[in-house]
């Protein structure tokens, strides 16, 4: 393994149009690693994401893939790159069914896809006993699974989460973090913008806290959860 990051992004100037959202950000993803970014509502978490698969306006910074350049890549290539998106909304075919969701993913692939599909239930069990079922009459765990199933059917070089478990409830929502940690030590790095602030830091290695599109704390998941000030602001402890 080479000593590029799968994932680097450095002084990150970025937002819609000529509106500053991200105000020189700095982050990193190693091939191995989970990474988790938490901060409050309107602190640019999405937009790092969207900026990475070139949805927004980089006004200055760098952003590299396996040490590829990808600023100002548009969406489709950006996925044909190796990168897995996962939004937080819209992120099935709610008509089709799950294999054919799987299929609809593999746009980019000229072969091996139903092996590719096969793969991705091995890795999601729970959906290959559904694989005939419409994505739109499962459970909003289940639909999230699908969304991951689908969006891995790139040859992921990383993996891009947006909010994966809003609107879950806490059973689907552990779920859905166990299942990102088996993504993971299949070989995909993913970076993860989660609003459950504990679990996230508890399932990734490494954390950002943004507030106001900049920089405030990084570290270890378990250290940014031991640290006072991050677990008053965003972890519901009063300590």
């Amino acid at each position: 393994m080479s000593n590029t990051k799968a994932l680097d992004i450095v002084n990150l100037h970025a937002g819609y149009g000529e509106t500053e959202i991200l105000k020189g950000i700095n982050l990193n993803v190693e091939h191995s690693e989970i990474v988790a970014i938490i901060g409050p509502n309107g602190a640019g978490k999405s937009t790092v994401v969207k900026s990475v698969l070139g949805l927004l306006n980089i006004i200055s910074g760098n952003i590299s893939l396996n040490g590829n350049n990808i600023v100002g890549i548009a969406p489709d290539k950006a996925i044909k790159s190796g990168i897995s998106y996962v939004p937080q909304t819209h992120n099935i075919f709610p008509n089709l069914t799950i294999t054919e969701n799987l299929e609809m993913g593999a746009w980019t692939k000229s072969k091996g896809i139903p092996e590719r599909i096969q793969e991705m239930f091995e890795l999601f069990p729970d959906l290959k006993v559904k694989r005939n079922k419409v994505a739109g009459s499962l459970s909003g765990g289940q639909r999230q699974m699908v969304a991951m199933a689908k969006a891995l059917m790139v040859d992921s070089k990383i993996m891009l989460l947006d909010e994966p478990t809003a609107g879950l409830s806490p059973k689907f929502q552990s779920e859905i973090f166990r299942t990102i940690k088996r993504i993971n030590k299949n070989g995909v790095p993913i970076l993860l913008v989660e609003q459950n602030a504990k679990q996230a830091l508890e399932t990734a290695d490494r954390g950002y806290v943004l507030v106001d599109g900049s920089n405030k704390v990084e570290g270890k998941g378990q250290d940014l959860i031991n640290d006072r000030n991050v677990a008053r602001m965003f972890l519901g402890s009063k300590d």
